[in-house]
């Protein structure tokens, strides 16, 4: 059986939780743009306003991190099951755009 001490190292968390809030922001900021400024004909509009407030606060809350992980630091963690609804609603929006853009291809 393979055995690894844990790691020590204080910049470890930092190292790994800054590019992953970045890519979070940059994802919910792509989905952000799109649901504000594009219709998605096969949602229905209150479908669309409810994701696009889903996406902000989510952004707000992956912005709170970053400050708290700035502000300490380093030394703050995000819970798994943070990540994993800010991953559930990535992954939503993915779905979204890839309908979007096929309901674009099949209306060119």
């Amino acid at each position: 059986m393979f055995n690894s001490p844990i790691p020590t190292d204080p910049d470890l968390l930092k190292t790994l939780l800054d590019p992953l809030l970045e890519d979070f922001q940059y994802w919910f900021e792509r989905s952000h743009t799109l649901l504000e400024n594009e219709h998605m004909e096969f949602m229905e509009l209150g479908e669309q306003q409810d994701l696009l407030n889903r996406v902000t606060e989510m952004q707000k809350s992956v912005s709170a991190m970053q400050s708290l992980v700035s502000a300490t630091n380093g030394q703050a963690g995000v819970d798994m099951k943070v990540l994993m609804d800010w991953h559930r609603l990535v992954h939503e929006c993915w779905g979204v755009s890839m309908k979007h853009r096929q309901s674009e291809e099949h209306n060119a």
